[in-house]
């Protein structure tokens, strides 16, 4: 809920703070800029600021919003820092929250009132100059596209309208005419870590989607899954706020559709991979290895938590990894004609056969009611 990134930093200046404030600006930072954030809480003191720094709400149309693109800000620079609402999500990219009403303009979220919205969005602004950034927004569009063909649990395909990138918003629903807000938290307050240096290992993650999710089975096949794609298409920024779950209502817990996925190899700053298996990333990853220990880590948990039954099938999971095999060889065969620049696509197609490789190797257990690593070695049901 604390602003971060380019958010933090313009809004501590507004409060006549250092922009550099660390922990010391967290509170007054949590009372002006909590507003409006990400997922389903807001601060009520931040709200009220929010509120009564908004100024006049205008619409704008999708053309003035990508035509303007980061001088979008500019345009709205009276408005202060509260502009958006949107201090929660900056980033490496400008972004703003704005929100479509029933007239077809698009309003800063925080001003249009729920019975006139309609979908939701998060607008990401390309800037500066350097290519290799340029490279890493113009193929998000295409990334996306590529994970819903590799089977990954994608929300909606991604626009790019000039320097402006549409990104329809998994945390809001508009249902008959209300705006259901869906609770949504990172695996670095999931795994207890919320300090920006923390990095859990993804070993830690997954004994905490086996804890907390409601079908942990589809929740770690799906998690590792999205391992096998940050590494196919080299996007190595895979740190502990680029992968979230969310609650809905009825109280299921899940991972959100994916977001932040991009090939964040390419950027100028060399950026290593964050979240990484204990003991097992030494040249390759022996995905044999891993679903051992994740289903020894769901055996660990059932009995911790004193329940007869909670093993991962280990069958199950191997086929979901072995569904990725093709796809995998399309890309690195059809990747250009799937939007990938031919430089990024000469860079990657090797690795997407590699693994494609890997995963085709791992073996089924032995089928039959034979523990394998603390998995359930059972067939599959029809």
């Amino acid at each position: 809920m604390l602003p971060q990134g380019r958010g933090r930093q313009e809004l501590l200046r507004h409060l006549g703070k250092s922009p550099t404030a660390n922990e010391s600006g967290d509170w007054p930072l949590l009372l002006a800029g909590a507003g409006n954030p990400i997922g389903n809480l807001r601060v009520k003191e931040a709200a009220t600021w929010l509120a009564a720094s908004s100024g006049h709400r205008r619409g704008f149309t999708d053309e003035e919003v990508a035509t303007l693109g980061v001088n979008f800000f500019e345009h709205l620079q009276p408005l202060g820092p509260s502009m958006a609402g949107s201090a929660g999500i900056q980033g490496e990219w400008p972004k703003i929250l704005l929100t479509r009403a029933r007239d077809g303009l698009l309003y800063l979220d925080h001003t249009l009132p729920d019975e006139q919205a309609v979908e939701h969005y998060i607008v990401k602004f390309a800037h500066g100059r350097d290519p290799q950034l340029a490279t890493i927004f113009r193929h998000e569009t295409a990334y996306m596209a590529l994970a819903e063909r590799l089977k990954l649990r994608v929300h909606a395909r991604l626009v790019l309208r000039g320097q402006a990138l549409f990104i329809r918003r998994f945390d809001r629903q508009v249902h008959e005419g209300q705006v259901i807000r869906l609770a949504q938290e990172s695996i670095a307050t999931l795994t207890g870590m919320p300090g920006f240096d923390a990095v859990p290992t993804h070993d830690q993650v997954c004994r905490e989607l086996l804890r907390h999710c409601t079908a942990p089975q589809t929740e770690v096949l799906e998690y590792l899954k999205r391992d096998v794609a940050n590494l196919a298409v080299g996007n190595k920024d895979n740190h502990a706020r680029n992968t979230a779950l969310q609650r809905n209502f009825e109280g299921h817990i899940a991972l959100t559709p994916l977001f932040d996925f991009a090939p964040m190899y390419q950027h100028p700053d060399g950026i290593a991979r964050r979240i990484r298996w204990e003991g097992n990333e030494h040249g390759r990853i022996d995905w044999g290895r891993v679903l051992d220990r994740v289903c020894a880590l769901a055996t660990e948990v059932a009995e911790e938590e004193g329940r007869g039954e909670g093993r991962l099938n280990r069958v199950t999971l191997v086929a979901g990894l072995q569904e990725m095999v093709q796809p995998l060889r399309e890309i690195a065969k059809e990747g250009i004609a799937m939007g990938l620049d031919p430089e990024v696509h000469a860079l990657l197609y090797r690795g997407f056969e590699k693994l494609a490789d890997e995963l085709g190797a791992i073996l089924y257990p032995a089928l039959g009611t034979r523990r394998s690593g603390g998995c359930m070695a059972v067939p599959l049901k029809s």
